[in-house]
């Protein structure tokens, strides 16, 4: 691809946010700097899940895409290397978008723009000014952390694009050279290298840019996520200071309405409080972080130039672990209207999710709020929201609440969860029964093909009856009934007692009762139970217990 688009820029957001959940787990055990708890990858998931929820959908300018993406990026940041991450994704928007002005009109800005700089050199000039302004941003830079990536990143594509190389090229180059400099800040840090690690951060910008190389090469995505692992160390003695017994108390971020041009004192006089200082953003909005021990003077350092809000302090001491309360809440995502009764009527929290309409971290977080449980279970009950129900995982436990998420990849398998949870055991036991239920259900489907496109069973035609089993598309038919009677027929195979029929918003009645009516013939040893889900796309859920 050697064009930067609206369509590349969403296809990059969703192929990093897709990357950022594969690897959070992983950057998480890596965080020892500037404070070792556990959370950067979580923190960098949710602040690229806010800045990919404000890009709209429907028909934009490269402009506006850029801007709304970074804007969503600064608003949403969350921890040190999140705020980081959105001076990086912001400056670089708006550079791109003064380089390679996609429409003309007569503003002072598209006047000064270049219109014959081509998309490499522009791609890697983006970079550079992205560098420079998270360096900017951060009162008290330090090397071997990801600005250093970020700057190795930039340099190799300025000299990679300066050589004439293709935008893919380019941003090959980059990538290469960030994986480089991410690997060298073991020995940057003395932190790192006493815990036997690379900087998260760092790992964290990797695995972004490494989604841009996908997008522009057109390569698939590597079976692993390329986090490096942890090198076994003997001395983690005096990792991540901020939470030793000298180290700030307290984790302050707020948003701050203010004139740019009292910013540059006010980080200054910030560095006075504490540390690990990033002021980012710009015209009249800005993203503040400090570690501070003195919660009030960092705030009323912002009511001094403009209006702090959306203020969150976090006490590192309550980031150790600690017994819980007793109480405990489900939450399950639902497909449909009928699915969401049959969660709520034993005893979910619920949350609407499904084909075309993916829960959000966010939505899940106030589920976990408003349940006021300490202990919390997760129903995903779909593939793609196991890694935001883990993100939620993550954030939720840095408040002290105990979560635990199942990972159902399907409505059924969340079905058969909720039928054996038990609030009378102790967590840890209805975690194992919720998790034995949910594996010991094998899940499929049916639906029609609304595109032709190539499956594990072969090419769909518009309008081909396809069925699922796992997961994976497995058969090809002209019409819903057979697909339907061969997926049961395929689950079955591997035994089973109880067959659970779960219909869709607009499954036809005759469909579900030639399933019931097929399986009464060939298995009398197995049960049926037949729900309306409601929901869409998929006339029939299909699980057998």
């Amino acid at each position: 691809m050697e064009e930067l688009t609206v369509e590349v820029l969403r296809s990059w957001a969703r192929a990093a946010l897709v990357e950022l959940g594969r690897a959070r787990t992983e950057i998480d055990e890596l965080n020892v700097y500037p404070v070792p708890d556990g959370d950067t990858g979580t923190n960098l998931y949710l602040t690229w899940e806010a800045a990919c929820e404000a890009l709209p959908e429907g028909e934009l300018t490269f402009a506006e895409a850029v801007q709304a993406f970074g804007r969503g990026a600064l608003l949403g940041a969350r921890g040190n290397s999140g705020v980081i991450t959105s001076q990086l994704v912001r400056a670089c928007g708006l550079r791109l978008a003064e380089n390679l002005p996609r429409e003309q009109d007569d503003t002072p800005d598209s006047r000064l723009a270049d219109p014959r700089m081509s998309e490499p050199v522009a791609f890697a000039d983006a970079l550079v000014f992205a560098a420079d302004a998270a360096y900017g941003a951060v009162a008290q830079p330090v090397e071997g952390t990801m600005l250093t990536v970020a700057r190795a990143a930039a340099d190799a594509a300025l000299t990679a694009a300066n050589e004439g190389r293709s935008l893919p090229e380019v941003c090959l180059a980059a990538v290469a050279s960030a994986r480089q400099a991410l690997t060298r800040t073991t020995d940057q840090l003395e932190v790192l290298r006493r815990a036997g690690v690379v900087d998260a951060g760092g790992a964290g910008l990797v695995v972004i840019l490494g989604a841009m190389e996908q997008v522009l090469t057109g390569r698939a995505p590597g079976k692993t996520t390329g986090v490096p692992a942890r090198i076994p160390a003997p001395d983690l003695a005096g990792t991540g200071d901020d939470l030793g017994p000298d180290g700030p108390a307290y984790e302050v971020m707020y948003l701050l309405d203010a004139a740019d041009e009292a910013v540059g004192e006010f980080r200054r006089a910030l560095t006075g409080l504490g540390d690990s200082v990033v002021v980012v953003g710009g015209d009249g909005l800005w993203n503040v972080h400090v570690h501070t021990d003195d919660v009030g003077a960092a705030v009323e350092l912002g009511i001094g130039i403009g209006r702090p809000y959306r203020i969150r302090v976090t006490h590192f001491a309550d980031l150790a672990p600690h017994p819980p309360a007793p109480g405990r809440a489900v939450i399950a995502v639902a497909a449909g209207d009928g699915l969401a009764r049959l969660f709520g009527e034993a005893g979910a929290v619920v949350i609407r999710g499904g084909p075309g309409r993916r829960c959000s971290t966010g939505e899940i977080l106030a589920a976990i709020e408003r349940s006021k449980a300490p202990e919390i279970v997760l129903l995903p009950n779909d593939k793609d929201s196991i890694a935001v129900a883990e993100a939620a995982a993550a954030a939720a436990r840095q408040d002290g609440v105990r979560v635990a998420v199942i990972p159902t990849r399907a409505q059924v398998q969340g079905l058969a969860a909720i039928a054996v949870h038990d609030p009378e055991r102790s967590f840890d036991d209805d975690v194992v029964q919720l998790s034995a239920a949910a594996g010991q259900t094998r899940h499929g489907a049916v639906t029609i093909a609304v595109k032709d496109a190539w499956t594990m069973a072969g090419t769909c035609r518009i309008g081909d009856a396809l069925g699922v089993v796992d997961g994976d598309f497995t058969l090809i038919t002209e019409d819903l009934e057979t697909a339907a009677t061969s997926v049961v027929d395929r689950l079955l195979g591997g035994g089973g007692e109880l067959l659970t029929v779960v219909s869709g918003r607009d499954a036809d009645p005759a469909l579900v009762e030639a399933v019931v009516r097929h399986v009464r013939r060939h298995r009398k040893d197995v049960d049926v139970v037949v729900y309306d889900g409601g929901q869409e796309r998929y006339p029939l859920l299909i699980g057998v217990e």
